[in-house]
Protein backbone atom coordinates (compact mmCIF):
# COMPACT_ATOMS: atom_id res chain seq x y z
CA UNK A 1 0.00 0.00 0.00
CA UNK A 2 1.54 3.43 -1.05
CA UNK A 3 2.42 5.99 1.66
CA UNK A 4 0.47 8.84 1.92
CA UNK A 5 1.78 12.03 0.61
CA UNK A 6 3.04 14.27 2.53
CA UNK A 7 1.31 16.99 4.95
CA UNK A 8 -1.74 16.25 6.43
CA UNK A 9 -4.96 18.06 4.84
CA UNK A 10 -6.03 21.03 6.57
CA UNK A 11 -9.70 19.33 7.58
CA UNK A 12 -7.49 16.26 9.13
CA UNK A 13 -5.39 18.72 11.09
CA UNK A 14 -8.29 20.50 12.53
CA UNK A 15 -11.02 17.01 12.78
CA UNK A 16 -12.30 16.98 16.45
CA UNK A 17 -11.94 13.11 16.77
CA UNK A 18 -9.68 10.14 15.75
CA UNK A 19 -12.47 8.90 13.51
CA UNK A 20 -12.81 12.12 11.83
CA UNK A 21 -9.54 12.88 11.09
CA UNK A 22 -9.26 8.73 9.52
CA UNK A 23 -12.22 9.44 7.62
CA UNK A 24 -10.52 12.61 5.86
CA UNK A 25 -7.03 11.38 5.40
CA UNK A 26 -8.38 7.80 3.56
CA UNK A 27 -10.75 9.99 1.98
CA UNK A 28 -8.44 12.44 0.43
CA UNK A 29 -6.02 9.62 -0.47
CA UNK A 30 -8.53 7.81 -2.52
CA UNK A 31 -9.78 10.95 -4.16
CA UNK A 32 -6.23 11.89 -5.01
CA UNK A 33 -5.52 8.36 -6.42
CA UNK A 34 -3.61 7.16 -4.08
CA UNK A 35 -5.82 4.56 -3.05
CA UNK A 36 -6.99 3.52 -6.12
CA UNK A 37 -10.37 2.28 -7.39
CA UNK A 38 -11.05 -1.33 -6.17
CA UNK A 39 -8.16 -1.16 -3.46
CA UNK A 40 -8.79 -3.34 -0.26
CA UNK A 41 -8.43 -1.39 2.89
CA UNK A 42 -6.95 -3.46 5.30
CA UNK A 43 -7.59 -1.96 9.22
CA UNK A 44 -4.44 -3.33 10.14
CA UNK A 45 -2.00 -1.75 7.41
CA UNK A 46 -4.16 1.40 7.44
CA UNK A 47 -3.98 1.75 11.11
CA UNK A 48 -0.35 1.63 10.55
CA UNK A 49 -0.07 3.90 7.73
CA UNK A 50 -2.10 6.77 9.48
CA UNK A 51 -0.92 6.00 13.04
CA UNK A 52 -4.87 5.72 14.31
CA UNK A 53 -5.99 3.30 16.21
CA UNK A 54 -8.64 0.29 14.70
CA UNK A 55 -11.81 1.37 16.77
CA UNK A 56 -11.60 5.31 15.09
CA UNK A 57 -10.55 4.21 11.85
CA UNK A 58 -13.49 1.49 11.62
CA UNK A 59 -15.40 4.41 12.51
CA UNK A 60 -14.16 6.83 9.94
CA UNK A 61 -14.45 4.11 7.31
CA UNK A 62 -18.07 3.82 8.04
CA UNK A 63 -18.47 7.73 7.22
CA UNK A 64 -17.04 7.07 3.70
CA UNK A 65 -19.79 4.18 3.24
CA UNK A 66 -21.93 6.59 3.63
CA UNK A 67 -21.03 9.11 1.69
CA UNK A 68 -20.43 6.34 -1.47
CA UNK A 69 -16.27 6.43 -1.69
CA UNK A 70 -15.48 2.90 0.12
CA UNK A 71 -17.76 0.11 0.05
CA UNK A 72 -18.08 -2.77 2.75
CA UNK A 73 -17.01 -6.63 1.45
CA UNK A 74 -18.82 -8.31 4.49
CA UNK A 75 -16.39 -9.51 7.26
CA UNK A 76 -13.57 -8.98 5.18
CA UNK A 77 -13.67 -5.01 5.29
CA UNK A 78 -13.80 -2.49 3.27
CA UNK A 79 -12.60 -1.59 -0.50
CA UNK A 80 -12.26 1.72 -2.56
CA UNK A 81 -15.33 2.38 -4.67
CA UNK A 82 -14.89 1.39 -8.34
CA UNK A 83 -14.88 3.65 -11.17
CA UNK A 84 -17.41 3.13 -14.11
CA UNK A 85 -19.26 4.84 -16.60
CA UNK A 86 -22.07 3.54 -14.86
CA UNK A 87 -21.22 5.12 -11.67
CA UNK A 88 -20.61 8.47 -13.29
CA UNK A 89 -23.96 8.27 -14.70
CA UNK A 90 -25.60 7.61 -11.33
CA UNK A 91 -23.66 10.06 -9.41
CA UNK A 92 -24.73 12.99 -12.72
CA UNK A 93 -28.26 12.00 -12.63
CA UNK A 94 -28.21 12.35 -8.73
CA UNK A 95 -26.34 15.42 -8.87
CA UNK A 96 -28.85 16.93 -11.30
CA UNK A 97 -32.04 16.12 -9.51
CA UNK A 98 -30.36 17.55 -6.31
CA UNK A 99 -28.65 20.54 -7.91
CA UNK A 100 -31.71 21.69 -10.33
CA UNK A 101 -34.15 21.93 -7.13
CA UNK A 102 -31.34 23.57 -4.44
CA UNK A 103 -30.78 26.28 -7.36
CA UNK A 104 -34.50 27.07 -8.00
CA UNK A 105 -35.01 27.77 -4.14
CA UNK A 106 -31.72 29.58 -4.19
CA UNK A 107 -32.72 31.74 -6.96
CA UNK A 108 -36.29 32.15 -5.25
CA UNK A 109 -34.76 33.18 -1.64
CA UNK A 110 -31.49 35.02 -2.56
CA UNK A 111 -30.48 37.89 -0.81
CA UNK A 112 -27.41 40.01 -1.56
CA UNK A 113 -25.71 38.51 0.36
CA UNK A 114 -25.70 35.69 -1.91
CA UNK A 115 -25.15 37.33 -4.45
CA UNK A 116 -21.88 38.58 -3.32
CA UNK A 117 -20.92 35.14 -2.10
CA UNK A 118 -21.34 33.72 -5.94
CA UNK A 119 -19.04 36.96 -7.02
CA UNK A 120 -16.83 36.86 -4.33
CA UNK A 121 -16.28 32.56 -5.09
CA UNK A 122 -15.99 33.17 -8.83
CA UNK A 123 -13.30 35.80 -8.39
CA UNK A 124 -11.18 33.69 -5.74
CA UNK A 125 -11.55 30.81 -8.48
CA UNK A 126 -10.38 32.94 -11.25
CA UNK A 127 -7.30 34.68 -9.59
CA UNK A 128 -5.43 31.31 -8.89
CA UNK A 129 -6.09 29.92 -12.22
CA UNK A 130 -4.57 33.18 -13.26
CA UNK A 131 -1.66 32.98 -10.70
CA UNK A 132 -1.01 29.23 -11.44
CA UNK A 133 -1.44 29.67 -15.32
CA UNK A 134 -1.92 25.80 -17.15
CA UNK A 135 -0.38 24.67 -13.38
CA UNK A 136 -4.42 24.74 -11.85
CA UNK A 137 -6.07 21.58 -11.94
CA UNK A 138 -7.43 18.84 -9.18
CA UNK A 139 -5.84 17.70 -6.99
CA UNK A 140 -4.39 21.12 -5.82
CA UNK A 141 -5.65 21.34 -2.00
CA UNK A 142 -6.23 24.90 -2.54
CA UNK A 143 -7.66 25.01 -5.95
CA UNK A 144 -10.01 22.35 -5.10
CA UNK A 145 -11.49 23.67 -2.05
CA UNK A 146 -12.05 26.92 -4.55
CA UNK A 147 -13.92 25.13 -7.08
CA UNK A 148 -15.87 23.44 -4.56
CA UNK A 149 -17.00 26.50 -2.78
CA UNK A 150 -17.81 28.35 -6.28
CA UNK A 151 -20.32 25.04 -7.33
CA UNK A 152 -21.59 25.36 -3.31
CA UNK A 153 -22.45 29.27 -3.69
CA UNK A 154 -24.34 28.45 -6.09
CA UNK A 155 -27.03 26.99 -4.44
CA UNK A 156 -26.03 28.40 -0.56
CA UNK A 157 -29.55 30.18 -0.21
CA UNK A 158 -31.36 27.17 -0.90
CA UNK A 159 -31.91 26.77 2.91
CA UNK A 160 -31.66 23.53 3.21
CA UNK A 161 -28.95 21.59 4.94
CA UNK A 162 -29.91 18.48 3.26
CA UNK A 163 -29.68 19.76 0.26
CA UNK A 164 -26.45 21.16 0.70
CA UNK A 165 -24.99 17.99 2.14
CA UNK A 166 -26.19 15.73 -0.73
CA UNK A 167 -24.42 18.43 -3.26
CA UNK A 168 -21.41 18.48 -1.10
CA UNK A 169 -21.38 14.16 -1.14
CA UNK A 170 -22.47 13.86 -4.35
CA UNK A 171 -19.64 16.52 -5.49
CA UNK A 172 -17.11 14.44 -3.48
CA UNK A 173 -18.04 11.09 -5.39
CA UNK A 174 -17.41 12.73 -8.81
CA UNK A 175 -14.03 14.28 -7.71
CA UNK A 176 -11.86 11.48 -9.14
CA UNK A 177 -13.89 11.35 -12.80
CA UNK A 178 -13.37 15.03 -12.77
CA UNK A 179 -9.70 15.05 -12.17
CA UNK A 180 -9.80 13.11 -15.84
CA UNK A 181 -12.28 15.83 -17.32
CA UNK A 182 -10.13 18.86 -16.38
CA UNK A 183 -7.32 17.83 -18.70
CA UNK A 184 -9.08 18.72 -21.50
CA UNK A 185 -8.98 22.00 -20.28
CA UNK A 186 -5.73 23.20 -21.54
CA UNK A 187 -6.40 27.13 -21.19
CA UNK A 188 -7.24 28.30 -17.77
CA UNK A 189 -9.47 30.88 -19.15
CA UNK A 190 -11.67 28.73 -20.78
CA UNK A 191 -12.20 27.13 -17.49
CA UNK A 192 -12.75 30.39 -15.89
CA UNK A 193 -15.02 31.65 -18.81
CA UNK A 194 -17.31 28.66 -18.25
CA UNK A 195 -17.81 29.06 -14.51
CA UNK A 196 -18.29 33.08 -15.32
CA UNK A 197 -21.21 32.34 -17.92
CA UNK A 198 -22.81 30.16 -15.66
CA UNK A 199 -22.72 32.69 -12.39
CA UNK A 200 -24.06 35.36 -14.72
CA UNK A 201 -27.47 33.38 -15.80
CA UNK A 202 -28.10 32.48 -11.99
CA UNK A 203 -27.24 36.48 -10.99
CA UNK A 204 -29.45 37.34 -13.80
CA UNK A 205 -32.29 34.76 -12.16
CA UNK A 206 -32.89 33.52 -15.49
CA UNK A 207 -33.90 29.79 -14.08
CA UNK A 208 -35.02 27.95 -17.10
CA UNK A 209 -31.94 28.68 -18.38
CA UNK A 210 -29.62 28.94 -15.34
CA UNK A 211 -30.99 25.22 -14.99
CA UNK A 212 -30.47 24.24 -18.45
CA UNK A 213 -26.76 25.46 -18.09
CA UNK A 214 -26.11 23.89 -15.00
CA UNK A 215 -27.56 20.27 -16.77
CA UNK A 216 -25.01 20.71 -18.87
CA UNK A 217 -22.36 21.69 -16.64
CA UNK A 218 -22.66 18.60 -14.11
CA UNK A 219 -22.81 16.25 -17.92
CA UNK A 220 -20.36 17.49 -19.13
CA UNK A 221 -17.49 15.23 -16.90
CA UNK A 222 -19.54 12.25 -18.16
CA UNK A 223 -18.56 13.26 -21.79
CA UNK A 224 -15.30 14.24 -21.22
CA UNK A 225 -14.29 10.72 -19.40
CA UNK A 226 -16.21 8.64 -21.53
CA UNK A 227 -16.06 10.25 -24.52
CA UNK A 228 -17.54 7.04 -26.87
CA UNK A 229 -19.82 6.52 -24.83
CA UNK A 230 -22.39 9.79 -25.24
CA UNK A 231 -25.80 7.90 -25.40
CA UNK A 232 -27.10 6.48 -21.74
Amino acid sequence: MTAPAQGIPEAAASADTLSERAAVLVEHDILTGQLEPGARLGIVDLARRYEIGATPLREGLSRLVSRGLIVGIGQRGFRVAEVSREDLLDITRMRTVVEMEALRLAIANGDDVWEAGILSALHRMQRYVERHGDQYREGAEDFDRLHKAFHTSLLAACNSKRLLTAHSDLYDQAYRYRRVMMRGFEDGADFVAAHRNLADKILARDLQVSQAMLTAHLASTLRYVYPDQAGE
